[in-house]
């Protein structure tokens, strides 16, 4: 008992040390399987809006609602990809920390797991790569 005492707060000092944190997305324009230079793109969510010129790197400040990308070229149709985060947590990793009974004593266990994403709510794509059409 008296080690698992001493092993919960290493393991709740490991998780505060566990940031997300903000991840920069890189936005590229494609055409016919070729990548596309040069497309004016405008990048929003509900933490603002980014005009960005492909290819690029956007910090969106982390998960707020829809992510919207809008870009035009000239030669090209305007082409629009939205993507909408899960409702549920992003971070599919878990930590697990048990407890239970041993060296001849009865025992249970009691489980519970510590999410490491920071809680968040979904997340967003680190690469998105937005096809134009040629008019």
């Amino acid at each position: 008992m008296r080690y698992l005492i001493l092993a919960l707060p290493l393991a709740l000092a490991a998780c505060a040390s566990l940031d997300a944190g903000e991840k920069d997305i890189t936005i590229e324009t494609t055409s016919r399987q070729q990548v596309l230079v040069g497309a004016s793109c405008v990048v929003s969510n509900g933490s603002g809006s980014w005009q960005v010129v492909t290819p690029a790197r956007v910090n969106t400040g982390g998960v707020n609602g829809d992510l919207r990308v809008v870009c035009n070229k000239a030669g090209y149709r305007t082409s629009e990809f939205l993507f909408r985060p899960s409702p549920y947590a992003s971070s599919g990793t878990s930590l697990g920390i048990g407890m239970g009974g041993g060296g001849g004593h009865a025992g249970g266990s009691v489980g519970f797991s510590l999410p490491l994403g920071g809680g968040s709510v979904g997340s967003y794509p680190s690469q998105i790569a937005v096809e134009m059409t040629p008019l």
